[in-house]
């Protein structure tokens, strides 16, 4: 019975996908996302992060020279189910935003500040090889012996946040976004594991952005992750991440913004007595070509719902 007790406690910490990040898109660093959980584990989320530098709630805003502070609060709901046989979770995430941004638009200083609801994301992921569907019993037998996984997803974001037209700066990017990836866990030992992702963001076109119509490259995006596996439900890693592309073109010309960019970081997860659980990460820029020269700072509290 105590395994099945802390079967809880660690799967509610390992089914965190990309959770309250400040930013969204390729500068994620998300850990673990691939990690199963029994069958039916449903878990709410509120999450906090802070970020200082060269950041914008909407990377792609055509702005040089950036200094923002940037502040979100998340809202967030994961739920484990079985699809086709394999273990599977859908994902619901509620940004709101507030910050401040100064910049360059070719050599015009501009700055502002804005606030309120952001873009509605869904995420659906699937374990493709070594986590069926599983019960507690059966994820306390696997936690004990862990085995490469093959996990893949699609992330959607919808354009449902506060958008203006008339604004540069907006808590909406103000079109759609599709983000499949592929993921693999390698266990180096039963403390240690590897992983591995890759991934793609594809963005639909802005037409009522103030400049003009605005489209824009995908970016080709990897993660790795290196994973200490410490005690049911408490872990720590460091990551690393690489992105490259995002080329824009508003109102018809092109600009000079490719991203080639890559950023650290480190988590720790912490459980609670009950059934919760805080999260702490801390990630940085390491190359920036264009944006993403930031520092982040962030906090989640998760609970498990059943």
């Amino acid at each position: 019975m105590k395994d099945l007790r802390n079967a809880r406690v660690a799967a509610l910490l390992c089914v965190l996908l990309a959770l309250c990040a400040a930013t969204c898109n390729a500068q994620e660093l998300t850990p673990r996302a691939y990690w199963p959980a029994p069958h039916g584990t449903k878990v709410g989320v509120l999450g906090y992060a802070r970020a200082s530098g060269d950041v914008l709630f909407d990377a792609s805003t055509p702005l040089y020279g950036v200094d923002s502070q940037l502040e979100s609060f998340v809202f967030a709901y994961l739920q484990t189910v079985s699809l086709f046989g394999r273990t599977a979770n859908f994902v619901l995430e509620l940004p709101y935003i507030d910050g401040s941004t100064s910049g360059l638009i070719v050599d015009i200083p501009v700055s502002g500040e804005y606030s309120g609801v952001g873009d509605i994301s869904a995420t659906l992921s699937v374990n493709l090889l070594g986590a069926p569907s599983m019960s507690r019993e059966e994820y306390v037998a696997l936690r004990a012996s862990p085995h490469t996984i093959l996990g893949a997803s699609v992330k959607v974001v919808f354009p449902t946040g506060k958008y203006d037209p008339n604004r540069l700066l907006n808590t909406s990017a103000g079109r759609w976004a599709v983000n499949p990836e592929l993921g693999l866990m390698l266990p180096l030992s039963p403390k240690w594991v590897l992983e591995l992702e890759l991934g793609a963001w594809f963005f639909g076109d802005d037409g009522e952005f103030i400049a003009g119509r605005r489209e824009q490259d995908p970016i080709v995006s990897g993660e790795v992750h290196l994973i200490r596996r410490i005690r049911p439900g408490l872990w720590a890693s460091i990551e690393a991440n690489h992105f490259v592309g995002g080329r824009q073109t508003v109102a018809g010309t092109r600009l000079e913004d490719v991203q080639d960019n890559s950023r650290f970081g480190a988590t720790l997860a912490i459980p609670l007595k009950g059934r919760s659980s805080i999260k702490l990460s801390y990630a940085f820029g390491v190359t920036t070509s264009f944006g993403t020269d930031f520092d982040q700072f962030l906090v989640s509290y998760q609970v498990l719902l059943n």
